[in-house]
């Protein structure tokens, strides 16, 4: 495969009890090194937990935050509201717990000759609990995530979540997003009737994984190593390498012994454990703040080259969901203007960071001026494009649309409103959180109009390099 063209050349509650040697390990690793995972929360970026985006949530989990009452006129009534929603907190995937089974089993080794290695002998004792079984399935935190934002969203919008009204649920295939889907109706608790006990959960993985079906993005993204050029010059660039000395260090390896990934592995474990059972793992106490924006960048580097503005494709593919958000909203107005009854008042469809991040790059969402490179780490110290703050575990995507009456024109009778992880979003055209929906359609017209699915995902017939298709 050629290289495309790139900006530059280039717990589980049944955890083993700790033996008192092992206590004692941990202990003194603790000492040793402060306690981190306060100071590295931050930096988790997919793998944050909700609660970093609205810190509010860790005191009340119901709370609505600061500016719930929202800026609308008390004349405008919500019509429709179409969610797309990250599945909840879920467990390590296979090929993470391989990864830090084979760490772990590297520090088991070395733990006899590792008297004057308290991180390493504590790190050894540690009792490694991931089964590969747990392949990224969704843990009972995630469940809880999602049954508390229905809940919330229900308390925001009480007129749409009311008695009678039809949910229309839709989650990609993978069982994370089945069980996400399943958690948020129970959030709604049994008071709600959706025409009938149970709602369906339907499978739609054309709309909740598109990049699937988009076979230009899997040749040439997803499986073309060259197209992560970048991510792999920053594993070899120097702040990675400080990273990886100052951690080999601690743990008392020759610094060859590890690489990057590994690294990466011992970072998230840290992430995990804070997610999962709300815990600072003493794999966290490895970790500086400073080390931990290294792994932050390594890791928004990914999603940038993988799922943002690193290669039009990624975010041309996700066109078939905009589009389809816009034909509900459409057919939403119609039937409000012959004074028929919304038939789907309530669009909840759950997916992945992967189904959000393309979406809001599609609609120029946290674009900064410079792309992200291996070799402008500083420059981007206050970069807009921080994944864990646009996709943490729960990350949810709202478009509201409402209808307004004592309007002055007859184009503002259909209003609409858009919340990130429940927060208002301003739109591009007017700076403003609320638009007219003739504004928002005229705005994004060309994307409404202009891009076709298998025409934007379809491989070059003639044998055309990487570099002219990216």
């Amino acid at each position: 495969k050629r290289p495309p063209r790139s900006a530059s050349s280039c717990g589980s509650r049944g955890a083993v009890a700790m033996a008192p040697r092992r206590e004692a390990g941990l202990l003194l690793l603790l000492l040793v090194l402060p306690p981190a995972s306060a100071g590295l929360s931050g930096y988790f970026g997919t793998k944050s937990r909700y609660e970093e985006v609205n810190p509010h949530l860790v005191s009340d989990p119901l709370s609505l935050g600061p500016g719930a009452g929202g800026s609308l006129p008390a004349s405008c009534t919500p019509l429709q509201l179409r969610a797309v929603l990250r599945h909840g907190t879920r467990y390590p995937t296979a090929g993470q717990i391989r990864r830090l089974g084979e760490l772990h089993s590297r520090l088991l080794r070395r733990a006899a000759g590792a008297a004057a290695c308290p991180a390493a002998a504590a790190l050894a004792d540690w009792p490694m609990w991931y089964e590969e079984s747990l392949d990224g399935r969704l843990a009972p935190q995630g469940r809880r995530d999602m049954e508390q934002l229905a809940r919330r969203m229900a308390a925001r919008f009480p007129a749409l979540f009311a008695a009678r009204r039809r949910l229309a649920l839709a989650s990609s295939s993978k069982h994370r997003c089945l069980q996400s889907g399943a958690a948020f109706r129970r959030g709604l608790g049994p008071t709600l009737d959706f025409g009938g006990d149970e709602v369906e959960v339907e499978v739609n993985d054309s709309l909740m994984r598109f990049f699937d079906h988009c076979a230009k993005f899997v040749a040439l993204v997803e499986e073309n190593d060259a197209a992560m050029c970048q991510v792999n010059a920053f594993k070899e660039g120097p702040e990675m390498k400080k990273v990886l000395e100052k951690v080999a260090s601690a743990l008392c390896l020759p610094v060859e012994e590890l690489n990057a990934d590994l690294v990466q592995v011992a970072f998230l474990t840290c992430s995990y454990e804070l997610a999962i059972k709300n815990v600072t793992s003493p794999w966290c106490s490895l970790f500086s703040e400073e080390d931990a924006k290294v792994l932050e960048y390594l890791n928004d580097l990914k999603q940038y080259w993988k799922r943002g503005y690193g290669y039009d494709i990624n975010s041309r593919s996700s066109c078939v969901l905009f589009q389809d958000i816009f034909q509900h909203l459409d057919k939403a107005v119609e039937e409000s203007k012959s004074s028929k009854p919304i038939s789907s008042p309530l669009i909840v469809q759950v997916g992945h960071a992967e189904t959000l991040q393309p979406l809001l790059a599609l609609m120029g969402y946290f674009r900064d001026d410079e792309p992200l490179l291996a070799n402008n780490y500083a420059r981007h110290a206050q970069r807009k494009f921080r994944s864990g703050r646009i996709v943490p575990y729960a990350a949810n995507l709202v478009f509201v649309l409402y209808h307004c009456d004592h309007v002055n024109a007859s184009q503002e009778e259909y209003q609409v409103q858009l919340l990130l992880n429940e927060k208002l979003l301003s739109f591009h055209h007017s700076n403003k959180t609320t638009s007219t929906y003739t504004d928002l359609k005229g705005y994004y017209k060309d994307i409404l109009e202009n891009c076709h699915f298998k025409e934007e995902c379809e491989l070059p017939k003639v044998n055309v390099t990487a570099v002219d298709e990216l």
